[in-house]
């Protein structure tokens, strides 16, 4: 099949879809996705994307066999909740039935391991998810691989760290005046650029390996406070102090992300795919946003 007729499907078009959509439209590809709203799918129009259908838990594809008949590659960035995978449960019949369809990514998150208290983890490390999203993730993963090892769907999963981007930064943050530097003694997060999602992504549809699952991270973890700081110096401006963590006024949402505490393995996506990021660590990738 030549490249003009790949067909890339995306369930969702959040920040890191587009990424690599925009990238393999540039190639030739054809892109449709789906959105949730007429107001989102009105401003994917303006971003190029015209192919674009409304879905979520509550609506479903309209004819969805005829959406999908001629699809090669399905991307699922829409997350799951208390009721399962939305993607599943309402059109998992489908996409099994697709004739031609040669790859499917599942974009999931590295909050599945839990805390691990600084210890590296990989891909085999276990599941311990440390909140109720999280879990929401552990069982969509699972339901996923049930469709691999039941039906041969060629599906593939990403556990993604933390994203940042263009736009979507600490060095936005910080231009806000919303920087926070939080004080606790120990606590790392990893970290990915959205453009390196993108490339572990084209290298896996080079690559495909149905029931594989990668870690989507950079080679160093680091601290919130030390990020921060670094990107305070890039902008030349002053870093804030140094709050406690009990001090600091998280949401309760926010507190979440602080629950896990551990070092994330990228060790297969470089040996398995080749894959050599763009952006290996926070300061480059803070210094190409700069």
């Amino acid at each position: 099949m030549s490249q003009t007729q790949n067909h890339l499907f995306c369930f969702g078009l959040g920040f890191s879809a587009r990424t690599i959509a925009k990238r393999l439209q540039a190639k030739g590809w054809r892109i449709t996705g789906t959105t949730r709203t007429p107001e989102k799918k009105h401003a994917l129009a303006e971003q190029g994307f015209d192919h674009v259908v409304i879905f979520d838990r509550d609506r479903c594809l309209d004819d969805a066999s005829q959406t999908l008949h001629d699809v090669t590659h399905v991307l699922i960035s829409a997350g799951p909740d208390a009721e399962g995978d939305s993607v599943i449960n309402q059109h998992a019949a489908d996409i099994a039935a697709m004739p031609g369809l040669k790859w499917l990514g599942y974009l999931s998150t590295t909050g599945v391991y839990g805390n691990h208290d600084g210890a590296w983890v990989d891909e085999d490390a276990p599941l311990s998810p440390s909140s109720p999203r999280s879990e929401y993730r552990v069982a969509a993963e699972r339901a996923w691989l049930d469709l691999y090892a039941e039906q041969a769907l060629p599906v593939h999963l990403f556990r993604l760290a933390g994203i940042y981007g263009p736009g979507r930064s600490l060095l936005d943050t910080v231009k806000a005046g919303k920087a926070k530097r939080i004080d606790r003694p120990g606590q790392v997060f990893s970290r990915i650029h959205v453009e390196d999602i993108a490339s572990v992504l084209e290298a896996s549809i080079a690559r495909p390996n149905p029931g594989r699952i990668y870690n989507v991270c950079d080679d160093k973890a680091a601290s919130p406070a030390e990020v921060t700081a670094h990107a305070c110096a890039l902008l030349g401006v002053e870093p804030p102090p140094l709050v406690p963590f009990e001090e600091a006024g998280l949401s309760p949402m926010g507190r979440t992300f602080w629950l896990d505490n551990k070092r994330v393995s990228n060790r297969r996506l470089h040996e398995e795919l080749g894959v050599e990021l763009r952006y290996p660590d926070y300061k480059a990738g803070l210094a190409s946003l700069l």
